[in-house]
Parts: structure tokens; C-alpha cells; sequence
């Protein structure tokens, strides 16, 4: 049987120090799109974001968050800004090891969600 992607990059364990890389090293470092994140509970969002991602990848559904239209609803998101939070998700998995193929795997899932984030 086939592991899923989530399986293949190590679990919730491994997914968590991703999003903390890619938070703390890579988005909030990024004036581009560290503004969005002003007035965030950074902590609730790394909670949030490892669930969401662990689910993306095949993970088990532990996602409870809003809809990603309500989510990003009133911060108009530019493409731009989605290309930039892809980019900076690519390099936290590559920092991770996460292999190329795996991580187009990833990001054509993220990509999926674009009409949901952008201009909200």
C-alpha cells in the first residue's frame, strides 16, 4: 500500500516543525506579506495551519477551522502575496528534505486553493 504524502514527510510531528520554519524563518520575516499576520495569535495559526496541512497531505481530518474563502475574507490577497507563501512553503519542506516531487505534490494542492484565498 502506498504511503500518502503526509505519511511520507514524517506525520503531524514533522508537519509542525515545517509550519514553525516556515512562520518563524521564511513568512513573518517577509515584508511582502508579514502584515497579514500583525495582529494574529501566532501560536492558534501554527495549531491551525499544521492541521490544515497535515489534512492537505493525506493526513487524518483534524481541520476545524473556517472555510479558506472566510478565512481570508477582507485581506485581498494579491497574487503576489499567494505566489510569495508558496515560495516560502517550497522552502521549509526542501529544508526538511521533503523531496521536489513531493513538494509539487504539496504546493498543486495548496495551488487548488487559490480562487479561495486571493482578492477575498
Amino acid at each position: 500500500m502506498e504511503q500518502t504524502l503526509y505519511e511520507k514527510v514524517g506525520g503531524e510531528e514533522a508537519i509542525a516543525k515545517v509550519v514553525d520554519y516556515f512562520y518563524s524563518e521564511l513568512v513573518l520575516k517577509d515584508e511582502t506579506v508579514n502584515h497579514f499576520f500583525k495582529h494574529t495569535d501566532m501560536d492558534k495559526q501554527r495549531r491551525h495551519q499544521t492541521k490544515f496541512i497535515s489534512f492537505a497531505l493525506g493526513g487524518p481530518n483534524q481541520y476545524s477551522g473556517m472555510s479558506m474563502a472566510k478565512a481570508h475574507e477582507g485581506m485581498n490577497i494579491q497574487p503576489a502575496h499567494f505566489d510569495a507563501i508558496a515560495k516560502h512553503l517550497h522552502h521549509a519542506l526542501a529544508h526538511y528534505g521533503v523531496s521536489e516531487a513531493d513538494i509539487d505534490t504539496a504546493l498543486t494542492k495548496v495551488a487548488s486553493l487559490r480562487d479561495d484565498i486571493q482578492y477575498k
